[in-house]
């Protein structure tokens, strides 16, 4: 198949959620497919890496994404705007010609849109079929729940706003995928009768590029990755720094927690000062990194989709400690492959209890490892897309441009 992929992100270097999944599609796709590749890029486009993207892509475009902040009157005019201020005001016209004139002159047999942020552009190629791949609704609607006052009703009116959206562009594609039992019940509920073909694609990891790497820890040491410029993941830590970490330096009070990704200082002086705490901003090679911790901790309170820190440190035998919340959409089981804990007291114990008996956290880790190649191996997850890309094809002659971007 010939597939013009549009992406929300520059996949390279694949080093954080969003890129990892774009980058892990691209890899598998292009065994055995065409691909032409345009994406927004977050960076100059003069700085980017194109090594691998070079390599994957038969052609490939970047355009730096229109970005900035939105301000009151954007935000009011989505009262009458049937499309939310981030989509009006961030349009790119550029992008949009490219393309249209990437359809034109490669006639790919399908368009496949990573995130929603690049749906309206899927739509402006007429007569070939749509797919969206990686909907993500929950992170959108929890917003608004963990919001107060003004910022409550700010969140209200943007949750409205893309539920409205979302309702209108998606029966435009011709399948959807989502990370997520939940997320497709969310998209049900959205778009009813007219909700396209629904399809579960999870998160994945590279087992291969895993099996790379051993568990061989530091005593004593914890791990959370994850950039503090995402929400989830500050909170997280805070939360984390706040109620959990000074139980456990009450027990081990050698223990290193390490945050890894980009960090600002207006970022860390949100955080408590705390002893054994080290930010060791962006690192090359991440894998290597967890493998040589104890535990990784993912006490996440918020956010949609599932976790493919969670993933990535099973992958690597490294046992992990979360809540529910942070581990929610994965088929693992509590006590078998990793350990759920909710309030910072059952945190801080279950992290305890394996800093305290490294056989078992072995074992667990070895057990989580087995179950997360088996079950979320990119190599497994693949092929389900490509059978859904193919019977799109099929489908060619049906008309997919029922809303207009």
């Amino acid at each position: 198949m010939r597939i013009l992929v549009l992406s929300t992100w520059w996949p390279e270097p694949d080093d954080n959620g969003s890129r990892l999944r774009a980058m892990a599609i691209l890899r598998g796709l292009a065994e055995r497919h065409q691909l032409h590749l345009i994406a927004f890029s977050q960076e100059p486009t003069t700085t980017i890496r194109t090594t691998e993207i070079s390599r994957l892509c038969r052609s490939w475009q970047v355009f730096e994404r229109p970005d900035r902040p939105l301000s009151l009157r954007d935000r009011l005019g989505s009262l009458t705007s049937s499309k939310p201020a981030s989509v009006r005001v961030r349009w790119s016209t550029a992008f949009a010609q490219a393309v249209l004139d990437a359809a034109n002159r490669w006639q790919p047999d399908v368009v496949l849109a990573l995130q929603i942020d690049v749906a309206p552009y899927a739509c402006l190629v007429p007569q070939i079929p749509r797919v969206l791949e990686e909907l993500e609704l929950a992170a959108i609607l929890e917003d608004y729940r963990n919001k107060h006052g003004f910022h409550r009703l700010r969140s209200l009116l943007t949750a409205i706003q893309h539920r409205r959206y979302i309702a209108t562009i998606l029966p435009s594609f011709a399948a959807i995928s989502t990370v997520s039992e939940k997320e497709a019940d969310l998209v049900q509920q959205i778009t009813g009768t007219r909700t396209p073909p629904l399809v579960v694609i999870p998160n994945g990891i590279d087992g291969k590029a895993c099996a790379a790497y051993s568990y061989h820890p530091e005593p004593d040491t914890l791990i959370y990755p994850g950039a503090l410029s995402y929400s989830a993941n500050l909170d997280a830590v805070s939360y984390f720094l706040y109620r959990i970490w000074p139980l456990i330096r009450a027990h081990h009070p050698m223990a290193r927690f390490r945050i890894t990704g980009k960090v600002t200082a207006e970022q860390q002086a949100l955080l408590p000062a705390a002893n054994g705490v080290e930010f060791t901003g962006y690192v090359d090679d991440i894998r290597a990194v967890i493998s040589r911790h104890a535990v990784e901790v993912c006490p996440i309170r918020e956010g949609g989709g599932t976790r493919l820190k969670i993933l990535e440190a099973l992958a690597l035998g490294v046992p992990v400690v979360s809540t529910s919340k942070g581990a929610e959409g994965l088929i693992l089981n509590n006590g078998e492959h990793l350990l759920l804990a909710n309030t910072p007291m059952d945190f801080a114990l279950a992290t305890s209890r394996l800093l305290s008996d490294p056989p078992l956290a072995r074992r667990l880790g070895e057990a989580g490892r087995q179950a997360v190649l088996a079950r979320y191996d990119w190599r497994v997850i693949i092929p389900r897309l490509e059978e859904v890309l193919t019977e799109v094809t099929k489908q060619r002659t049906r008309r997919y441009d029922l809303a207009e971007a």
